[in-house]
């Protein structure tokens, strides 16, 4: 019997990386598709040190273990997100990682790490002056990752005006 390649699909904690992992559960792991790739869902974590600019000015190695605890909440807070839509769409052998680090790297070496065939990652949609200052994780990966990069895009909703 053949191994199963791997599908990493990278989430944060935003409606565009939930809608991938959806989008990506509906098209690759529902029957009889689901026997084709074994799942890891990767979230990345940053380091307490890289959100305060400056760690060890103005007494603020205080507040690390504070913002350390809040960030640990939020991956967990995703985790199980995570957890309950794979349930829900009927997934339940789904591996779930959280890796600290920024996001980009992060990424790419759960490629590595996993030895992935395919990257799946939520577009958030920046324009381009947005996606110059924050950097785009999906770019990045597009460019860096040792896979097939999939970026999903959530449909852009048409507003209707009232009658």
């Amino acid at each position: 019997m053949q191994e199963k390649q791997v599908m990493v699909v990278g989430l944060d904690d935003s409606a565009h990386s939930f809608y991938a992992l959806e989008w990506t559960l509906d098209h690759f792991f529902t029957p009889p598709q689901n026997g084709l790739f074994k799942l890891i869902v990767v979230h990345a974590k940053t380091a307490p040190s890289t959100v305060i600019a400056t760690p060890m000015a103005f007494g603020t190695a205080d507040i690390i273990p504070l913002v350390d605890a809040d960030l640990k909440r939020v991956a967990q807070r995703v985790v199980d997100k995570a957890k309950e839509v794979c349930e829900k769409k009927s997934v339940p052998d789904v591996e779930v990682e959280v890796m600290e680090g920024d996001a980009r790297n992060v990424m790419c070496e759960a490629v590595e790490k996993f030895h992935a065939s395919v990257l799946v990652l939520g577009s958030h949609g920046y324009g381009a002056f947005k996606r110059a200052v924050l950097g785009s994780v999906s770019d990045y990966c597009s460019h860096h990752a040792n896979s097939t990069v999939m970026i999903v895009k959530q449909p852009k909703t048409t507003a209707t005006s009232p009658k």
